[in-house]
């Protein structure tokens, strides 16, 4: 019996390794990725079933993966493995197509069984915060706020990448773009919120958690 495909996304190694260790008794670990770019590539090439994945991570955060995912052909599941117990991080993570939502510091066995669930077409909230999480949707109180959502998919990233001091070349060079593409973006990233500096862009950016501290 084929046993479902897990791959694994934290740029964190050590906290990776564990995870394969976690997993591989119940799972086939298809393979470690670093970065949300690389994860967005390696579920394209590697087609697994769940993808574990944190939200902090460099050049393209998880959510933003996810919704790249989701607009493509994978057909993956995702859960977050995360160190946020924010409520707002939860929400978005779902309206990005997240299947699960755990904390980094729950119980070993609370992330197998969001795999389990997520396998099954369930979604899974860790406790500690699914009541909030289930109010703020029947309530619909995440809805109407102003959001990184009002921004389009390349917005979003150069966004992030502007916020790791990242310069317009390098981000050029990530996104394969010119780099007056990229100054072009900035300039309506700026526009379209009312900054007027990249030190106004890093804390909308940490708000709204496009990238963290």
């Amino acid at each position: 019996m084929r046993r479902p495909r897990v791959l694994l996304a934290d740029d964190h190694k050590i906290v990776a390794e564990g995870l394969r260790s976690l997993l591989e008794p119940e799972f086939e670990v298809v393979g470690t990725v670093e970065d949300g770019r690389a994860l967005v590539a390696a579920a394209q090439k590697l087609n697994p079933d769940v993808i574990v994945a944190d939200i902090s991570m460099p050049l393209l955060n998880g959510i933003e993966a996810a919704r790249q995912l989701k607009k493509g052909s994978s057909q993956a599941k995702v859960v977050f493995l995360t160190m946020h117990p924010d409520v707002t991080y939860a929400t978005r993570a779902l309206e990005a197509g997240a299947s699960g939502y755990v904390l980094k510091h729950a119980a070993p066995s609370e992330l197998i069984t969001a795999i389990r669930e997520a396998l099954k077409g369930r979604i899974y909230l860790t406790p500690m915060i699914a009541k909030d999480v289930l109010e703020s949707f029947s309530g619909g109180s995440h809805k109407g706020r102003k959001s990184d959502l009002e921004l389009t998919p390349r917005q979003r990233e150069v966004l992030q990448l502007v916020s790791e001091g990242r310069s317009a070349k390098e981000i050029a060079s990530i996104l394969d773009i010119s780099t007056r593409t990229v100054e072009f973006h900035k300039y309506r990233l700026m526009e379209s919120l009312g900054l007027c500096t990249n030190a106004e862009l890093i804390q909308y950016a940490i708000k709204h958690g496009i990238v963290s501290v």
